[in-house]
């Protein structure tokens, strides 16, 4: 528990800066830290993270679903201390906030993965490490200490490939496998369609390939010497449209850690992910990103956590902005809430400390909405403190 909490601590923060003449370089806003970002990237970079799938109303969806909630604060409690902190795997976290995986993070910043796992330790929140990053999983998580992580996991057409990958993530200290399920084929994505652009062909975002001894001795020779047969190696076998709950199994054979599903939609597919024994599930639509005209992942969200029952941590990402649309999800029964774009804007934007400052605004945000929504901690959220649909 702590006196102030860190929303009031950053108000003051920002405040105390702003009597020298000092204004926040890393807009607070999300509109405005977008068209920063797209202003610092280039059009093919920015049209990556920031495109959907089809006429983007998925995306579009995402938002809705949220807005549609309303907080309903309660007067007259004592909400001077407030405590953030959720527990996830056995380990304490003083934040519910995680970084979701976002590839080819090398378009927005250089420093990429490597910034973000800076920024995400500095705050104390996990980072869930992207199959599809812009350096090899262990140089990310040496960057991360010993704060946690976890590592996203595609699941290709190689099963010995899919097994050193898990293999590699336990090895360097990670602490859960998130396993994303969406995206077995691409999605029709018009924007980067109009544009021609495909990173991966250019052989950006594919380092957990090129470092891993499995996909490296698939190769004629190494990808140091040969980059675009790397390249068209990776299109060739990254994911296997022919993914079943039973092959999902087998990666119990390989790790011993926490294995989560990413891109739980349905509520049967969430009562499958228990039914089959898995440990927790990300209800999430990929940002937009893979389906046009789905349902928003928050209109999802109180479905797939009353099938779950609390048998399984469940995790929400898609969409999420502010710190009051994580206060929302958490009510409608998230155990923990992923970022995604907001932090890649703010990498794009200032770095590593653009990802420090976006984080922090957003716990602080979350901190503040909690206790003026007559709340003190946020593991006892629940629908009573929503008004919607």
């Amino acid at each position: 528990m702590t006196e102030t909490g860190p929303g009031l601590a950053r108000q003051g923060e920002i405040y105390m800066r702003g009597l020298q003449g000092e204004r926040p370089a890393i807009p607070l806003e999300f509109g405005a830290l977008e068209a920063l970002a797209e202003q610092k990237m280039s059009p093919e970079a920015f049209t990556y993270i920031a495109g959907g799938a089809g006429r983007e109303t998925t995306a579009q969806a995402n938002r809705s679903a949220l807005d549609r909630w309303r907080i309903v604060p309660r007067m007259a409690r004592d909400c001077s201390s407030r405590d953030l902190s959720i527990t996830l795997f056995g380990r304490r976290l003083p934040t519910p906030l995680l970084t979701a995986p976002i590839g080819v993070l090398s378009m927005a910043h250089p420093e990429a993965d490597l910034a973000v796992a800076r920024a995400a330790a500095s705050v104390g929140a996990p980072m869930i490490i992207s199959n599809q990053a812009s350096y090899p999983m262990e140089q990310i998580a040496d960057c991360a200490g010993a704060s946690p992580k976890w590592f996203q996991l595609y699941w290709g057409r190689s099963d010995e490939l899919v097994a050193s990958l898990a293999r590699r993530a336990e090895a360097c200290g990670c602490e859960a496998i998130v396993v994303t399920l969406d995206t077995t084929i691409l999605g029709w994505r018009a924007r980067d369609l109009a544009l021609g652009h495909l990173p991966f062909l250019k052989g950006l975002g594919i380092a957990q390939y090129t470092s891993d001894p499995v996909f490296r001795a698939m190769l004629p020779e190494p990808p140091e010497k040969n980059p675009l047969a790397a390249a068209a190696l990776f299109t060739q076998i990254y994911s296997d449209p022919t993914l079943s709950w039973e092959k999902l199994k087998s990666l119990r054979r390989v790790t011993r850690l926490p294995i989560l599903l990413k891109g739980i939609q349905h509520p049967e597919d969430a009562a499958l992910a228990v039914r089959h024994g898995f440990d927790g599930i990300v209800v999430s639509n990929h940002g937009g990103r893979q389906v046009d005209g789905a349902a928003g992942s928050a209109d999802q969200l109180p479905l797939c956590a009353e099938r779950v029952q609390g048998k399984i941590p469940v995790l929400f990402d898609s969409g999420v902005r502010s710190g009051a649309d994580a206060f929302k999800a958490l009510a409608l029964g998230a155990t923990a809430v992923c970022v995604g774009r907001p932090y890649a804007y703010g990498l794009a934007v200032g770095g590593q400390a653009g990802v420090e400052a976006v984080l922090k605004n957003l716990i602080a945000e979350l901190d503040l909405t909690t206790a003026l929504a007559g709340w003190t901690k946020c593991a006892d959220l629940g629908r009573e403190a929503l008004s919607g649909v």
